[in-house]
């Protein structure tokens, strides 16, 4: 613990807990008050003078000042000074000067092991990753490159690090990638991937650098509370282990949440902090087939807007009185759940959601027979993830799967309070300026902007707004014709969802355009997909799987004839994802442009501003053009809207999150 202590304050570190995580505490209003406070009088400041990345600009010239020393060395004499350098970390702590030489000799490993060095713009981000901020870096700055900086100087002062990213296919694409530079200076590499078995994850947490995502991190901690049970301290454990009486220790796969670093922060403190993780174990001895099948025949035969309504914005569904009354009479005289009211009434909501508010190859996809849900912000299947209170059983049935065993509620935890249990919290993304205030605020870190290593050279066309879904399919495929048959250049087209995508594929089919699909059901051609993205001509259709992460490389001459162009099909619910996609292009310095082509049937437009958008096809069906304001408020319309709901929907999750953990404490359980 004595080491912990040099990350966090000693009263920081949380009592009771098997292993070193941070003490989780609510500041009292007072606090709060005075933190807005504090943040109106910084923002009114200069950056230069109170903004977070002031401090950091120094580490490029005492990095310098060790460069031409270490070009001098052997690789023997690099690994001895790293030794050193672990003592000395140890005992001085992160003082500039000292993170100046350590990353001096990170960037020398990294020249002899990977044959590249890091930019002044890395060794800026390397500095504020290990102070515990998150960076704002441009898509193609090199994100995952300037990770190894704060990742080598942790490990070498002897604290685990956890580099965190949005999937398994970037968790083992970076730990490989990195791995000759780590090992190098002799600090092995832990990957965690789905699949994996206990022994395996316990290895791999056991190395100096472990890379895994967020939702495997999320459910091995999830699994490491359950297993010890209510609070269960180091000093219980040790006890039992002399009186022979407990294995429990051994089950445990982390050691301890020292420090994290998070790639893609935004995807994961926002976008997927609004849904809780939830461990459960399966419950036998029940089956629901003929309750769900029942439950859909009557859904089916309700009539919308009079015996039941649907809000989409919230995805769910409400039973009318007229719906009641309907359900009173089918269920007069039948036993089981349907002998209840309320019970009853759950079960024909959840078939009204399973009809009419998830829908195939958007939601989920049927893959061997078994229903898959789809991550809208990934574009990726979540094979091990279902929906809970009975509405994933409800659309096996839909789909006529076999129905999987329910599921009890063994642990839960928002993204919210897990990553604050770090104590040191790190993060990046190229999309972070847009909720600084709430990443702030939640898990108390600072957004840094970097400066780019070399000047944007992306180019924005105008966005284009259709009357309908297949108007904007054949605007599309002309566009992709143009660009990659007659003018030769690649084309990466994004969609939301696997549906829209196959849909596009369809059209491109039709008219003879050779391409590539990348979405969930062909995410095992992830990577050659995407590793001839950059090439001349090609064209590559694909979801949110290749909006994050993903370094397209151009071909030979491709920079020459402009680079790839990324054209947008349909906005997301928040802009920095558009902003994820349209950062494909132009990365690094290379030439590159973007567009988007959307429609007024977008799902987006319809849910979040239907009053704007009924107009708007009202215009079009008249023949008049939309006015030329009409996309850009259209757009600010939808996703404000989205993103109000799903900050309240964040700020909800975790009260609720807090209120069960009381519960639970009260009541003795686990987690």
């Amino acid at each position: 613990m004595s080491r912990a202590l040099a990350l966090v304050a000693g009263e920081d570190i949380a009592p009771a807990r098997p292993y070193a995580e941070r003490a989780e505490r609510e500041d009292p209003w007072h606090d709060r008050a005075a933190e807005f406070l504090l943040a109106q009088v910084r923002r009114s400041l200069p950056a230069r003078l109170c903004g977070p990345a002031r401090g950091i600009d120094r580490i490029a010239d005492l990095t310098d000042r060790h460069d031409a020393r270490l070009r001098a060395a052997t690789d023997g004499e690099l690994r001895d000074r790293a030794r050193d350098m672990r003592r000395r970390l140890r005992r001085e702590g992160f003082a500039a000067e000292l993170v100046g030489e350590c990353f001096a000799l990170v960037r020398e490993g990294a020249a002899r092991a990977l044959g590249k060095r890091h930019y002044p713009s890395q060794l800026m981000a390397g500095r504020a990753l290990l102070d515990g901020r998150l960076v704002e870096m441009a898509t193609g700055e090199g994100k995952t490159f300037a990770a190894t900086l704060p990742a080598c100087t942790m490990a070498l002062a002897g604290y685990p690090v956890h580099v965190i990213t949005v999937n398994d296919y970037l968790a083992d694409r970076d730990g490989r990638a990195m791995a000759p530079l780590y090992e190098f200076f002799g600090l092995a590499v832990g990957t965690v991937v789905q699949g994996m078995a206990a022994a395996g994850r316990r290895e791999a947490y056991a190395q100096p650098i472990t890379y895994c995502s967020n939702k495997e991190l999320a459910f091995d901690y999830l699994r490491d509370r359950a297993l010890l049970g209510g609070r269960t301290s180091r000093l219980q454990l040790a006890v039992e282990q002399l009186g022979g009486v407990s294995t429990r220790h051994q089950g445990l796969v982390l050691r301890g949440l020292c420090y994290g670093l998070v790639d893609e922060a935004d995807s994961v403190f926002i976008d997927e902090a609004r849904t809780p993780l939830i461990l459960s174990s399966v419950t036998r001895g029940r089956d629901d087939r003929e309750d769900c099948r029942r439950a859909l025949e009557f859904a089916r035969a309700l009539i919308a807007g009079q015996d039941y309504a649907l809000d989409l914005g919230e995805r769910r569904a409400r039973l009318a009185d007229s719906g009641r009354d309907k359900l009173d009479a089918c269920a007069a005289g039948l036993d089981g759940v349907w002998a209840s009211p309320r019970a009853s009434e759950e079960l024909v909501i959840q078939a009204l959601s399973a009809l009419h508010l998830f829908h195939r190859d958007q939601h989920y996809v049927v893959s061997e027979g078994k229903v898959q849900i789809v991550d809208e912000s990934t574009g990726r299947v979540m094979p091990d993830r279902s929906w809970e209170r009975g509405l994933h059983q409800m659309i096996e049935a839909k789909e006529g799967c076999e129905l999987s065993e329910r599921r009890d509620t063994l642990a839960r935890i928002t993204y919210q309070r897990l990553f604050r249990r770090y104590l040191r919290l790190a993060g990046m993304s190229g999309t972070a300026q847009e909720v600084a205030r709430e990443i702030r605020a939640v898990y108390r870190l600072d957004v840094v902007e970097i400066p780019l290593h070399r000047p944007a050279r992306r180019a924005y066309s105008a966005d284009r707004l259709c009357a309908t879904r297949q108007e904007k399919w054949q605007t599309v495929a002309e566009r992709v014709a143009r660009l990659a048959i007659a003018e030769g250049r690649p084309v990466l087209v994004g969609t939301r969802s696997v549906q829209a995508s196959e849909e596009l594929a369809a059209v491109l089919a039709e008219r003879g355009i050779e391409h590539a699909l990348l979405n969930a059901k062909q995410d095992r051609s992830e990577a050659d997909i995407v590793a001839a993205a950059g090439l001349a001509g090609r064209v590559t259709v694909a979801t949110n799987m290749a909006g994050r992460g993903t370094d397209i490389r151009l071909g030979d001459g491709i920079a020459e004839l402009g680079g790839l162009h990324v054209i947008l099909t349909e906005f997301h619910e928040s802009r920095r994802v558009d902003r994820q996609l349209f950062g494909r292009c132009a990365r690094q310095g290379d030439p590159g442009s973007c567009e988007a082509i959307v429609s007024l049937e977008d799902e987006i437009f319809v849910v979040h501003a239907p009053g704007l958008t009924r107009w708007l096809a009202r215009m079009a069906k008249d023949g008049a053009p939309p006015p030329p304001w009409a996309l850009r408020a259209l757009r600010r319309a939808a996703q404000g809207a989205a993103e109000r709901r799903n900050a309240y929907v964040r700020v909800h999750n975790l009260k609720e999150d807090r209120r069960m953990e009381k519960l639970l404490a009260f009541s003795g359980e686990s987690e």
